[in-house]
């Protein structure tokens, strides 16, 4: 039996609206974009909602658009993949790595307190594997440090704190206390890549809060400048008669998204919640076989107070350590079963490491990762796969 980890379901109605698209003599960010945010922003209960080429490009703008960048910090998870801190890179502030929690993936809220200085200019916390993280805690905190706090823009002055920018690539679709993913924080930044829940081959989109003093309009202009050269008129507008001239008002980025990619995105959203279904009926299966077993340790994805999107399946190794783990990847993959790690903790990273990050500081991530192996979680699994899967596992541990 051959099961891959995560390969895109993609149905023959994605395949129409794509060929649609192609006839139409429109490919780039036109109708279909427009069309795709407005339903993005009602499936996440907010106003507005942005699409870009990433979820990379989604948080990279908003600090951007937060006039983030030279002499400031911001905090986020040494537990995350690199998307996560590079965009603090990319904008010149400077990256604040924190601990994981005890025995979590998500970042240390404790630790998150002492990490802020006045240089604090916003908080990135990830969604690991579609669980939300635990976003009162973090608003408490920054709430209880709103003295230290020194804007350098009319939003973050209206914000009135440091800002709260999810890392929500896993999280589209999941709900925290009540509220979807996206009407939580305060920019919320998702990802369509192709081993997604929701796909667009590759893609995402950012949704907000609406900030008192800060009209939505400006924001959407705002995030529209940013993602097409500082370019005031889009491609669909120019070609309107008589309409061709532009300004460019700051030289700014290309990463807007397609109408092809649109075309997948808004098909995948009617069937999204057919999706979600079947992964959390997979989650719970798993679940099922796990419970209690003393060699696995497992994310738990559904509670009273929190519902996954259902990414990823992440399972801890009780008592393995990393070379156990590995062996146990290559002998699942023997069998025709593909897993994967989630994830490398930052400072473990070449990357890292010339940036002064020592692992030694992150005690926490380096006991989550050592012992982590993700199991295959996607719509075009069945009963058989799936009961192969936990067969296979069982029997290395």
């Amino acid at each position: 039996m051959r099961i891959p980890f995560s390969p895109p379901d993609i149905t023959q109605d994605e395949i129409n609206e794509v060929i649609e698209v192609l006839k139409s003599g429109w490919i780039t960010t036109g109708r279909k974009a427009k069309l795709f945010e407005e339903k993005i922003a009602k499936y996440c209960n907010t106003d507005r909602a942005v699409t870009m080429n990433s979820a990379t490009a989604c948080l990279e703008m908003t600090l951007r658009l937060l006039g983030i960048g030279e002499g400031d910090e911001v905090i986020t998870s040494a537990y995350t993949y690199t998307a996560s801190a590079s965009v603090i890179h990319h904008v010149g502030a400077k990256i604040v790595l924190v601990d994981s929690g005890e025995n979590s993936f998500h970042i240390d809220y404790d630790a998150i307190a002492d990490a802020i200085t006045e240089r604090t200019k916003a908080i990135i916390p990830v969604d690991i594997a579609g669980v939300m993280c635990d976003y009162d805690k973090i608003f408490e905190v920054v709430n209880n440090k709103k003295d230290l706090f020194i804007p350098k823009n009319d939003i973050q002055k209206a914000i009135g704190r440091i800002a709260i920018i999810a890392d929500a690539a896993h999280s589209f679709g999941a709900s925290y206390k009540g509220k979807m993913s996206g009407e939580v924080a305060d920019f919320t930044s998702f990802s369509f890549h192709a081993v997604k829940n929701l796909t667009t081959a590759e893609g995402g989109a950012v949704v907000w809060r609406n900030i008192k003093g800060i009209d939505n309009e400006d924001i959407y202009k705002s995030y529209m400048i940013l993602s097409l050269h500082g370019q005031t008129k889009d491609a669909l507008s120019k070609t309107k008669l008589g309409a061709w001239e532009y300004d460019i008002l700051e030289p700014a980025y290309k990463c807007n998204m397609t109408d092809i990619m649109a075309a997948i995105g808004i098909v995948q959203l009617q069937r999204y919640q057919s999706i979600l279904n079947k992964r959390k009926e997979i989650i719970l299966k798993y679940d099922e076989c796990f419970y209690e077993n003393e060699n696995i340790s497992t994310l738990k994805h559904f509670t009273n107070e929190y519902e996954s999107s259902g990414h990823l399946y992440l399972v801890r190794l009780i008592d393995k350590n990393e070379e156990d783990r590995n062996n146990i990847i290559e002998l699942m993959a023997n069998k025709g079963v593909a897993t994967n790690v989630h994830y490398k903790p930052l400072p473990m990273l070449t990357a890292y490491k010339r940036l002064g990050f020592d692992i030694n500081d992150y005690p926490n991530a380096v006991a989550m990762y050592k012992n982590e192996i993700t199991l295959p979680l996607n719509t075009l699994l069945n009963n058989e796969n799936v009961e192969y899967v936990i067969k296979c596992l069982k029997e290395f541990l």
